[in-house]
């Protein structure tokens, strides 16, 4: 069996905060989920050797290790002699070159228009290889950017953002590409954002960035339902989070909410609060377990669900039908003690 692995272990002085990034990826694509400006990108930039870390260790292992950062033995590779693929936010393609030049160009010297015709078939550019970037629109340019990448068989992909200048139709099917695509890469993908769903659709294992910090990393099934942290619950998309007063192993007190809930587990003396994701409340009758009545709601229509903010603060997101305007609220909702999470500070 081929041992193969790449290991980030770096540290680097930002002018917010100290970054700090320690992981070992084995297998797959890793997803870095956190908010603009916690140090994803530049974890990024440190892996490609477009940033250099202040001290760390950043290495590539595939039968034998090769070391593209070592800060004790004064070792740092030029992104050229690292086999890394890097997709920019923007693309980055050259933009006085064609299609077929730019994909040229990730083969260096090695220049195959075999290749390249097999890149431009696979990423469905035909008939646009004369074209220049301006001419493409954003879909066209990425799939020019990763067949540049993908031309020269690189190792790891480094994907920033890939979504983030698309519209929402066009990410929608680009994802689905994307994901078929990574799934059929041989090597490492890490992929950078702050789009939950982004990660829960590519990523097998996911770490957390908050200030430059790794605040959880894991299982991406696994983070999102236990998260364990407040901040972990809020970037992974949980909508209700209340501070709470524990009343015994298994009955809180929502300090937001003013509701007391069963909980499914023992509730342990590190846990501050409590989360309950929004779609996770389901129409109750009085008296049924962890129900509360629904007076003085307020909702909001959208295409494909209805946003509902309750009186005592809980915000319940119900899906409906494309053609369906009315939304009858029902006089209670109830949550399954499953589903509350709990969470520490």
């Amino acid at each position: 069996m081929t041992n193969k692995s790449l290991k980030v272990n770096i540290q680097k002085k930002l002018k917010e905060f100290d970054l700090e990034v320690d992981f070992e990826l084995k297998k797959g694509c890793l997803g870095i989920l956190g908010p603009s400006g916690c140090g994803k990108s530049m974890t990024l930039k440190s892996i490609a050797g477009i940033e250099t870390p202040d001290r760390g260790i950043v290495s590539l292992t595939i039968d034998e290790e090769n070391i593209y950062f070592d800060s004790n033995n004064k070792i740092n590779l030029k992104p050229q002699k690292r086999n890394v693929g890097y997709l920019f936010q923007n693309y980055a393609l050259f933009p006085n070159m064609t299609v077929e030049e730019n994909v040229a160009i990730g083969l260096a010297k090695n220049h195959d228009e075999k290749r390249v015709a097999e890149m431009i078939k696979r990423f469905h550019l035909e008939g646009l290889e004369k074209r220049y970037p301006r001419q493409l629109s954003g879909g066209q340019q990425q799939r020019v950017a990763l067949a540049r990448i993908l031309a020269y068989g690189p190792d790891v992909i480094l994907l920033d953002e890939p979504f983030s200048a698309l519209d929402a139709f066009l990410k929608e099917q680009l994802r689905i590409e994307l994901v078929n695509l990574l799934n059929d890469f041989d090597g490492f993908s890490i992929l950078v954002t702050h789009d939950r769903d982004e990660a829960f659709q590519f990523c097998d294992e996911m770490l957390i960035l908050d200030e430059g910090k790794i605040i959880a990393k894991g299982d991406t099934y696994e983070l999102f339902a236990n998260p364990k942290k407040v901040q972990v619950a809020r970037l992974t998309g949980c909508k209700n989070i209340s501070r709470i007063e524990i009343i015994d192993d298994f009955h809180v007190k929502s300090l937001e909410w003013g509701i007391t809930f069963e909980v499914s587990e023992k509730v342990q003396s590190n846990i501050t609060h409590i989360g309950i994701r929004a779609h996770d409340f389901y129409p109750a009758d009085k008296g049924d377990v962890n129900s509360f009545d629904t007076l003085n709601s307020e909702k909001l229509e959208r295409p494909f669900e209805w946003d509902v903010s309750l009186a005592n603060g809980l915000w319940w997101k119900c899906d409906k039908e494309i053609h369906d305007h009315e939304l009858v609220i029902p006089e209670y909702l109830k949550v399954n003690p499953k589903n509350i999470i709990l969470l520490e500070k």
